[in-house]
């Protein structure tokens, strides 16, 4: 934390400027976002954000591994397998807890995906927080010293590979009941891809089409993909004209078979000082005794759906999939953010992407979530201030 901006902001905060906040994310298409918007960025020191880097990297180093895919094939094998895989994720998501450890403050890994986050709203987010607050203007949510404008360039360049903005889609299942769905408009504003829903691909051949506004087909040549398996599997309501599965001629940004392989699938594979003991459930020699200390999490799950977070023998003797399942040791978060009512714990994904012609990602940006629960995340923070979503600010 950096002392001298948490004093500052707290001094300048107030109720009404939290509403003009709100009021002017909402005013871009009318509506307010359905996640709770937290009413602080978080301030990072250059020791931590040093910390965060070397963490990532650390991740990255065992991604880069040559077998890496030989290693994570059993995670594809479990689930939909989507041809056409390119040579590596386009996206990343690294996800550390800030925690206490020999009483001094420490990231830890939660969690790593390679699938797209929040990229396009946490830059507005953070032209939000400026205008009500302009000292802030000062600070940057970048990494590699990148402004604005170069940010949304390489989102741009990774999502449309220079094809027509008409001919990329961002996909998703009921787009506009997502919580994510201030993502998706302000990425039609930024960039100009259509926002489609699964539902409203035609297939003719191996190729997919959609109708525009104006009731013309449109060839899809690459799918800026936001569908979650998960969620696809639960819908069997939706009428699809293709299947995941079908040899489509489209390129992927963000080819689903990603989503599986970086995934928690490669925690049990992670050792260090960044990194928590995490076991795969059907790897599991002997229940701990002190159950108290673990959570149990399904691999491929989203949002925290499906975590266990007080443990007890019985539910790891329930589980019959033991392959899709982890035990994980808790971690001490602590809470660093002080708020005028006690503090706050944090959570932060650092967002990458990782270029065709690059050798490893490149860290962009970042998403902070702000929680006074057992558990990170909006779902698990309901009817609580200072918590929710926001983004973390380093010094230029």
């Amino acid at each position: 934390m950096i002392s001298k901006y948490r004093k500052l902001f707290n001094t300048q905060f107030t109720e009404k400027k939290y509403l003009q906040l709100k009021e002017d994310i909402a005013s871009d298409f009318g509506y307010e976002p359905t996640f709770r918007i937290g009413e602080t960025p978080f301030f990072i020191a250059d020791e931590l954000k040093d910390q965060l880097i070397e963490g990532c990297n650390e991740v990255i180093a065992l991604i880069q591994q040559d077998d890496f895919k030989l290693m994570t094939n059993k995670a594809l094998e479990l689930n939909t397998k989507v041809p056409n895989e390119d040579e590596h994720t386009t996206f990343l998501a690294i996800d550390f807890g800030i925690c206490e450890e020999d009483g001094a403050v420490i990231p830890k890994l939660i969690e790593v995906q390679g699938f797209p986050s929040l990229y396009n709203y946490q830059t507005n987010l953070y032209e939000k927080f400026v205008n009500q607050y302009p000292f802030l203007s000062g600070l940057t949510p970048f990494f590699n010293g990148m402004n604005p404008q170069e940010y949304l360039k390489i989102i741009e360049e990774e999502i449309c590979n220079n094809h027509l903005k008409e001919n990329v889609i961002l996909l998703e299942i009921e787009p506009e009941k997502q919580n994510t769905k201030i993502d998706f408009d302000y990425c039609k504003r930024d960039i100009g891809i259509p926002i489609i829903c699964v539902t409203e691909l035609i297939k003719k051949g191996r190729q997919l089409f959609y109708k525009n506004e104006n009731n013309e087909e449109k060839l899809v040549k690459r799918i800026y993909n936001r569908v979650i398996f998960d969620e696809l599997d639960l819908r069997t309501d939706l009428k699809l004209d293709f299947s995941f599965s079908d040899d489509l001629d489209v390129e992927w940004a963000g080819h689903p078979n990603w989503f599986f392989r970086i995934s928690k699938f490669i925690l049990p594979f992670l050792k260090g000082k960044y990194f928590i003991e995490t076991t795969l459930l059907s790897d599991l020699k002997a229940i701990p005794e002190d159950l108290e200390n673990y959570v149990l999490k399904p691999l491929f799950s989203f949002s925290g759906t499906g975590v266990i977070f007080h443990v007890k023998k019985e539910d790891i003797e329930a589980v019959v999939e033991k392959e899709l399942y982890i035990l994980q040791k808790k971690v001490n978060y602590i809470p660093i953010v002080q708020s005028p009512d006690g503090n706050v714990k944090a959570e932060v994904r650092v967002l990458c992407v990782w270029k065709k012609e690059d050798d490893a990602p490149t860290l962009l940006c970042n998403l902070v979530r702000l929680s006074r629960g057992e558990m990170i995340g909006v779902k698990f923070n309901k009817d609580r201030d200072w918590v929710g979503g926001t983004i973390g600010l380093f010094e230029r």
